[in-house]
C-alpha cells in the first residue's frame, strides 16, 4: 500500500462522490449529481469496456399511443417468473417517461418518424411496440457518446481512466473510501486509498465469469465481490441470463445478434430449416430470453444446430442493423442470403448487491445502481430491453437520494483501516479454468453434480491463487452465482435445473446470501469442511 496517492488523484478528492464504473449508470449518476463534485472511476478509457456501449436493441419505455406504465410493469412481473418485486417493476416503468426526456436533453438520437415521432420496436416478452432504438441496432453505443459528451462539458465530474477498484475502506460501520489500483499490469501493486463522502458501484456485470460471452471483458463481476466483503447482502445471484442469439463465429466475447432482429421477422431454425421454437412457446422466437436461450441450447447439444434466418427481413438488414451486418460480413456471412449460426451466451446478471429504491446497499455509505445490483426488477428473467431503464432509473435515484442529505466529509487518514495489498501475480490459466467451469456447470442448465463441481473448483483455486486480487474477485461472485443455484432446488426464469425441471410455489421468492453464508453454503456444496475463516475488510 502506498502511502500517498498519485498526482492525477483531483485535489478536491475527499469532497467527492465517488462513482465506480463509467458505463451509462454510472455516468447518468455523475451527470445527475451535479453540481456536488463527483470522481468517476473508469478501469477503462472511458466509452470503452462498458457493456452499455455494446446495448444493441434499445430501451424500453411506455410512451406510445395506448401503451402505459401498468402494462409495462406487468410484462416485466411475467417475464420475472414470479420474483418481481411489483412495486420497483412500477416505480421504473412510471419513472421512464422523465428519463426519455432526460437522455433526449443529452443528445441521444433516438428513432424517429417522418413527422418527427418517436418509433417503437417491439422485442420479446413485450406485448406492444415499445422499445426506443437508434438506427436499428446502434443504442447503446449512441446513447453512450451522447452521455459522455455531456459529462465531459460538466466541470463537477472528474474521471480518473486505467484505475480500478480493489476494496472498500469501512470506518466505524460505513463505506469512507476505496482502495484503487492502476490497471497497467507493471504498476498494479501501487495501490492508493480514495476517500468518499459517498461511493456509487456501478461497475457492471459478470458475464465474463464465463467461456461464452456477450460481455466485454471488464465485466467480471467484481462490484459484487467487494461489496460482499465490506458486508453487502449479495440478492438473486443464480440468475444470470444467456442470450439465445450471440454470434457464433469462434470469438470472445461473442458478438450479439439483437433480439431487434427477431421482432423485425428473423426466425429461429436448425441445420434441416426447421423452425423450432414453435413447438417450445406461443410466442416462437418472441418468448422469454429464458426459454428461447433453452431452446437453442438443446439444438445445439443435440447436434442440430441453431441459426438465426435473417432473409425474412429483406435485403435491407445492412440499413436496419448495421452492427449485426458488419459483424456477419467480417466473418464471411451474408445474413441477407444465408442463417447466422447462434448459441446461447451469457449475457446480464439479474443478481447483485441488494439495494433499495433509493440505491442504497445494506451497508452505510454505499450506493449502487445499474447490472451491479439486484433491485428487484428484473426476478428471475430481466424482461428485453429493460436493463438501460434500470440503469438510468436508479441513477437518478441514487443521485437524489445523496444529495437530499449528503454524508459528511471522511476522515483524513484511512490509509489506517484500509486492506493492504501484497505483490500479485496473474494466472491466467486459472482464470481460463473459472470460465470453462462457469460455462459447463453454471450455465443454461444446471445440476447438483455439476454445481458441486464447480464450488469445488472454485474453492480449490482460491487456496492456489491466492496473490491475484482479480481472480479473488471473480472467484467470490462466482461463488455466490454458483451457491444460490445450488440452494434453488427447482427451475425458475434463468436457473433450470434438470434435477428440478419443474418451478415449486414454496421457492417463489428472491434469494439472499452474505459472504460468510456463501463461503459456508459453499464448502457444503463441494464436500469440504468448513474451517473457520477470517473477516477480510479491516475496520476501525
Amino acid at each position: 500500500m502506498t502511502n500517498g496517492s498519485p498526482s492525477f488523484v483531483p485535489r478536491n478528492a475527499a469532497d467527492s462522490v465517488v462513482v465506480v464504473g463509467a458505463g451509462l449508470a454510472g455516468l447518468f449518476t455523475a451527470l445527475k449529481l451535479a453540481p456536488l463534485n463527483v470522481t468517476v472511476i473508469s478501469p477503462a478509457p472511458i466509452g470503452e469496456g462498458a457493456s452499455s456501449v455494446w446495448a444493441q436493441a434499445g430501451i424500453a419505455a411506455a410512451l406510445s399511443e395506448g401503451d402505459t406504465p401498468e402494462d409495462h410493469a406487468a410484462d416485466t412481473v411475467r417475464a420475472g417468473a414470479g420474483i418481481v418485486d411489483e412495486a420497483v417493476a412500477l416505480l421504473m416503468a412510471r419513472e421512464a417517461r422523465a428519463r426519455i426526456e432526460d437522455l433526449l436533453r443529452y443528445g441521444v438520437p433516438f428513432d424517429k418518424d417522418l413527422e418527427g415521432k418517436l418509433t417503437f420496436g417491439h422485442e420479446a416478452a413485450h406485448r406492444t411496440n415499445r422499445i426506443l432504438h437508434v438506427k436499428g441496432d446502434t443504442a447503446g453505443r449512441s446513447i453512450m457518446s451522447a452521455i459522455i459528451a455531456a459529462v465531459r462539458k460538466t466541470p463537477s465530474i472528474t474521471v480518473l481512466e486505467g484505475v480500478a477498484a480493489r476494496d472498500l475502506v469501512v470506518h466505524k460501520g460505513r463505506v469512507r473510501g476505496i482502495v484503487l489500483a492502476p490497471t497497467t499490469e507493471e504498476s498494479q501493486t501501487d495501490t492508493f486509498v480514495l476517500p468518499a463522502r459517498a461511493v456509487v458501484l456501478a461497475t457492471g456485470g459478470a458475464g465474463h465469469l464465463y467461456s461464452v460471452t456477450t460481455n466485454p471483458v471488464e465485466a467480471r463481476g467484481e462490484g459484487v465481490a467487494i461489496a460482499a466483503r465490506a458486508g453487502a447482502v449479495i440478492a438473486d445471484a443464480e440468475f444470470v441470463q444467456f442470450h439465445p442469439t450471440a454470434i457464433d463465429i469462434g470469438r470472445d466475447p461473442a458478438p450479439l445478434a439483437t433480439e431487434a432482429l427477431r421482432g423485425a421477422g428473423a426466425l429461429l431454425i436448425n441445420r434441416k430449416g426447421e423452425r423450432f421454437m414453435r413447438a417450445v412457446h406461443q410466442d416462437a422466437e418472441l418468448g422469454p430470453r429464458d426459454v428461447v436461450a433453452r431452446a437453442v441450447h438443446r439444438e445445439v447439444v443435440s447436434g442440430r444446430g441453431a441459426f438465426l434466418d435473417c432473409r425474412p427481413i429483406g435485403p435491407g438488414i445492412a440499413e436496419k442493423f448495421p452492427t449485426v451486418a458488419s459483424t456477419c460480413r467480417s466473418a464471411g456471412i451474408d445474413p441477407a442470403q444465408e442463417p447466422i449460426p447462434v448459441a446461447p451466451a451469457a449475457h446480464y446478471h439479474m443478481g447483485g448487491v441488494l439495494v433499495d429504491v433509493q440505491g442504497r446497499s445494506t451497508v452505510d455509505g454505499l450506493w449502487a445502481c445499474g447490472e451491479v445490483t439486484s433491485t428487484g426488477a428484473h426476478g428471475a428473467n430481466r424482461l428485453a430491453s429493460n436493463s438501460l431503464l434500470e440503469a438510468v432509473v436508479f441513477g437518478a435515484r441514487v443521485a437524489e437520494d445523496i444529495t437530499a442529505g449528503l454524508p459528511p466529509l471522511p476522515p483524513q487518514d484511512l490509509h489506517a483501516v484500509a486492506r493492504a495489498s501484497g505483490g500479485i501475480y496473474r494466472n491466467s490459466q486459472a482464470e481460463r479454468t473459472l470460465r470453462e467451469t462457469m460455462s459447463a456447470n453454471v450455465g443454461v442448465v444446471r445440476d447438483a453434480d455439476g454445481l458441486s463441481e464447480a464450488l469445488g473448483t472454485i474453492i480449490a483455486l482460491e487456496r492456489e491463487n491466492e496473490g491475484d486480487p482479480q481472480l479473488a474477485n471473480m472467484l467470490t461472485t462466482a461463488k455466490f452465482v454458483a451457491t444460490a443455484a445450488f440452494a434453488r432446488t427447482e427451475s425458475r426464469g434463468a436457473n433450470f435445473r434438470s434435477d428440478y425441471p419443474a418451478p415449486e410455489e414454496a421457492q417463489a421468492r428472491r434469494s439472499f446470501l452474505t459472504l460468510d453464508q456463501a463461503d459456508e453454503f459453499a464448502r457444503e456444496a463441494a464436500g469440504i469442511a468448513s474451517p473457520p475463516r477470517l473477516r477480510v475488510v479491516s475496520q476501525a
